[in-house]
């Protein structure tokens, strides 16, 4: 009896010594969770679209012969239509405020009407004239950009930037309705007219040094996509028609030239970027049976 009372009571110290211990031994840390990279809010390739429309002005137009420098006057109204703009690109986002991007643009035709109010002397005659103006004028554009983010608001980044490049400038349907009236022929008075006069020209091409002011918007959707509403200035060069001839055919060779072409645009535009990180997605949970 006695030996059973001491296996018990040898049992139980053996217990709570390992009791014991097991309360001194450290408790193993929780696994660490996993925490993605920093992700870079700058940075890596796009893709751009934009439409939009033009607001247009040339400096005048004149022949290329310089007949209108022997004009006594010249009272000169010209104006062309909105066009619409349509432009892709690809760019590169270099750091978190400087992003550059070459782009190619396509405007459409617009409809230009124009009017010269002359005082002219000519082969000895001396009076009075005018010319109305009519053609079409589209441009195909080819830029390099850099532009300038000037900081962040709830999403929204304002940036200013400019571009150089090559524009080249169609100029058709070209015709000119006029009439003149005849003060004096040869020093000898003479009221006479108003004589009718027409002329036209085929369409002709041009290419031209082209350079551009931007300044406008962005507004980040998500990490992938971002919204542009643009303002640019552009400087287009010059423009000029084929030949021009009058209504019964005769011609001296000398085009029409549209002198200094500059349009104020307006333009709404996307930018995807390609190089967006992916959503983050934890690892799945593993469990042990």
């Amino acid at each position: 009896m006695r030996s059973v009372k001491f296996i018990l009571a040898a049992g139980a110290a053996s217990l709570m010594s390992t009791a014991v211990l097991a309360a001194d031994m450290p408790i193993a840390p929780p696994p660490q969770m996993y925490a993605p990279p920093p992700v870079e809010d700058f940075g890596g390739w796009y893709l751009r679209g934009d439409i939009g429309f033009s607001n247009q002005r040339v400096k005048n137009i004149e022949m290329g012969d310089g007949r209108n420098a022997n004009l006594l006057s010249l009272q000169q109204t010209t104006a062309f239509d909105t066009a619409g703009i349509f432009q892709l690109g690809v760019g590169y986002q270099f750091n978190n405020w400087f992003r550059g991007d070459i782009t190619g643009q396509y405007r459409g035709n617009s409809n230009f009407k124009g009017t010269d109010h002359v005082t002219f002397p000519s082969s000895g005659l001396v009076g009075t004239g005018v010319n109305n103006y009519n053609a079409t004028k589209s441009e195909w554009v080819v830029m390099a950009n850099g532009y300038v983010d000037l900081g962040t608001w709830w999403c929204v980044t304002p940036f200013v930037g400019a571009g150089v490049g090559m524009a080249r400038v169609n100029i058709g349907n070209y015709t000119d309705n006029g009439a003149i009236n005849v003060g004096s022929a040869g020093g000898v008075p003479f009221i006479g007219g108003p004589f009718p006069s027409y002329a036209s020209a085929p369409a002709a091409s041009k290419w031209n040094f082209a350079w551009a002011l931007h300044t406008g918007l962005a507004y980040k959707v998500n990490p992938a996509m971002t919204v542009e509403l643009g303002y640019s200035y552009m400087n287009l060069g010059d423009g000029q028609t084929g030949p021009v001839s009058t209504y019964d055919g005769f011609t001296r060779g000398v085009a029409m030239q549209f002198k200094d072409i500059t349009s104020h645009d307006l333009k709404l535009g996307v930018r995807w970027n390609l190089d967006s990180p992916p959503a983050y997605a934890p690892p799945p949970l593993i469990r042990k049976g």
